[in-house]
């Protein structure tokens, strides 16, 4: 009974192994989002801010997984003051074949939706002056289906819009302080 039982055990983890390579195509956490203006962990140059000229900085995107039909941006600040997360940033429909985010662009076809401020635009790193480095996080989401959601959508929407339909995220967090 024991090795029957070891047996089963064996198998659904076969199984669920199986359902995890066919979601990912293979591709098991491999997507990477990078800049060439600072790195992972490190100080956002005060050109990509509100005290510069804000604009969005570049990204570089990487082993986007086989079957992503869409690409989502997301960038948030999780330290914001009043107990919310702060969006800066919210795209959506980037083709899947994008590499790189140039400076101060949207990638055509893609969707920006309102950030925090209510705008369909890239709005930098400005915490409150004196107040310790923010951390401003840019999620990455790979996904299988293009979305139907308006430019009027926020971060909540495109996050239901996504719901399911993730193959695989990264991040990449970048720090800012006045």
């Amino acid at each position: 009974m024991r090795k029957v039982s070891m047996v089963f055990a064996c198998l659904a983890l076969i199984g669920l192994i199986l359902v995890l390579v066919s979601k990912n195509n293979g591709n098991m956490g491999n997507l990477t989002v990078k800049s060439s203006a600072f790195k992972d962990g490190d100080m956002i140059p005060q050109r990509f801010t509100c005290d510069g000229e804000n604009i969005n900085p570049l990204l570089e995107i990487k082993n986007v997984p086989q079957g992503a039909k869409s690409l989502a941006l997301i960038m948030d600040d999780p330290d914001a003051t009043g107990g919310r997360i702060w969006d800066h940033w919210i795209l959506w429909n980037i083709d899947p074949k994008t590499q790189y985010i140039t400076e101060d662009s949207v990638p055509g076809g893609a969707t920006e939706g309102l950030n925090s401020w209510n705008k369909n635009k890239y709005g930098g790193p400005c915490p409150p002056e004196g107040s310790k480095p923010h951390r401003y996080i840019f999620n990455v989401y790979a996904l299988d289906v293009l979305l139907d959601i308006p430019a009027s959508s926020t971060k909540a929407d495109l996050a239901q819009a996504m719901e399911g339909h993730t193959i695989e995220k990264t991040t990449l967090m970048g720090l800012y302080g006045r």
